[in-house]
């Protein structure tokens, strides 16, 4: 277990003396030192990937040294040398992240290739004991149904080309990791827990994006209504709130709270418009808002 504490804060409430004070400093100052150390090496590691990589600019030079890069991790963190381990831990990440680029170049982005990089996400998460590589494994298979992102000067995009499928499809998949934790040892579980974490945001994206432009059909004929879809995400935000909140899920009511307020702000100003009143009305609501979901976080924790 790792804790964050303030050893000043400590020393003057006379929580602590001053000889564990001067114990616990120079335990941090070593621990550090071994960051320090081991962020330079990963750095280096890194670079000399790079370099290989700008020599032979090749997918498969991303992909060989991707896979090589994430053994080498991989075998550390086996090991279980608790100082190397963040090194460890950005080599199974930076390697994989090559693999998967190199597999997405070669087969020019097409299904198949998200699906392997998924796949082998998976396995090097599960080795490694790392939840962010199920994140990403998650992300490549969303891409599979069409989702995206897009970056041009100051403007960000979110594509959701099959919401209707992202919904039920990532919805199943949410429940079914969820139970799917209850069965696993703790890391493990963890990783679970995470990547169905993930899956909430997708389908909530999924919600969004269909509540404004419905679903239309390849020739471009309307399949669902972007009406049906902003009444089924309030129905589905209000129950999956109701569940959480008898759960004393905190980590779900809040992000119920946050999609709950974007639903209600997208669907505002998309049927009212932008004006001095409505900005200014939604601008009281959102403080109310704020002051309510802090309540419910304080009521959440005197509960447990």
């Amino acid at each position: 277990m790792k804790l964050t504490i303030d050893l000043d804060k400590l020393l003057e409430e006379g929580e602590i003396n001053h000889a564990e004070y001067e114990k616990f400093s120079r335990l941090a100052a070593r621990n550090t030192a071994s960051l320090a150390f081991n962020i330079l090496i990963a750095f280096g590691v890194i670079a000399v990937s790079g370099g290989a990589l700008a020599l032979v600019p090749t997918p498969v030079t991303a992909f060989a040294i991707g896979l090589g890069i994430c053994a080498v991790g991989i075998a550390i963190k086996k090991a279980n040398n608790v100082q190397w381990m963040l090194f460890a831990n950005i080599c199974v990440l930076v390697g994989a992240l090559m693999f998967g680029g190199g597999i997405i170049t070669t087969d020019e982005g097409s299904v198949r290739s998200f699906l392997i990089v998924a796949v082998a996400f998976v396995g090097a998460g599960i080795f490694s004991i790392i939840s962010l590589l199920f994140v990403i494994s998650v992300l490549s298979i969303s891409s599979c149904l069409g989702s995206r992102t897009g970056y041009i000067h100051a403007t960000y995009f979110l594509g959701i080309s099959e919401p209707t499928l992202t919904v039920v499809l990532f919805t199943i998949f949410s429940i079914g990791l969820y139970q799917l934790s209850k069965y696993l040892e703790a890391d493990y579980q963890n990783m679970a827990i995470t990547a169905s974490r993930t899956v909430v945001f997708l389908v909530n994206f999924g919600f969004w994006v269909g509540s404004l432009w419905g679903d239309h059909k390849e020739g471009g004929e309307i399949f669902i209504p972007d009406e049906v879809f902003a009444t089924l995400w309030a129905i589905a935000l209000i129950a999956a709130g109701s569940w959480a909140w008898k759960r004393n899920r905190r980590w779900l009511v809040n992000i119920v709270a946050v999609f709950g307020a974007i639903h209600f702000y997208t669907q505002w100003f998309e049927r009212l418009g932008a004006s001095e009143v409505t900005v200014l009305v939604a601008g009281l609501l959102a403080l109310g808002f704020a002051v309510w979901l802090r309540a419910m976080n304080a009521r959440l924790r005197s509960d447990k």
